[in-house]
């Protein structure tokens, strides 16, 4: 099971959104970059441009990855709240009423995936995004 600290460093982010809601279907090119932030502490920054539904906007977003104690993580948003459990090649979930999110961090250190599908009365979407160490990002 691969921990943060395992996936320091530049990626290439590529992100799919299917907005079944909607009927559009968006793209997130950019880079991802994961830094030790403290010894317990990873932070994720996220910076790209997402085309969808006829429009190109810039996008970022900075995430910060824990390790407690007991020496599991836990992903936070940047205001400090919880948003799912590190685990690896299993599903997580984050519950932010009144829909569901339901997602899988999967992969090896050189090529890894995110999957977060939404589900509610809000929200009906699947975001399938693929990381790749920059060194390796033409593969």
């Amino acid at each position: 099971m691969l921990q943060p600290i395992d996936l320091l460093g530049e990626w290439t982010l590529r992100r799919t959104v299917h907005d079944r809601r909607a009927g559009v279907d968006g793209l997130v090119t950019g880079t991802t970059t994961l830094t030790r932030a403290a010894p317990d502490e990873v932070r994720w920054d996220e910076t790209g441009t997402m085309a969808f539904d006829g429009r190109t906007v810039p996008v970022a977003r900075t995430l910060r990855v824990r390790r407690s104690p007991d020496d599991r993580w836990t992903v936070h948003f940047a205001d400090g709240r919880v948003f799912h459990d590190w685990v690896w090649g299993s599903a997580v979930s984050h519950a932010c009423a009144p829909d569901d999110y339901s997602g899988v961090l999967a992969g090896d250190a050189e090529r890894w995936t995110v999957r977060w599908e939404a589900h509610g009365p809000a929200k009906d979407y699947v975001l399938d995004s693929t990381l790749r160490r920059r060194s390796h990002a033409a593969d």
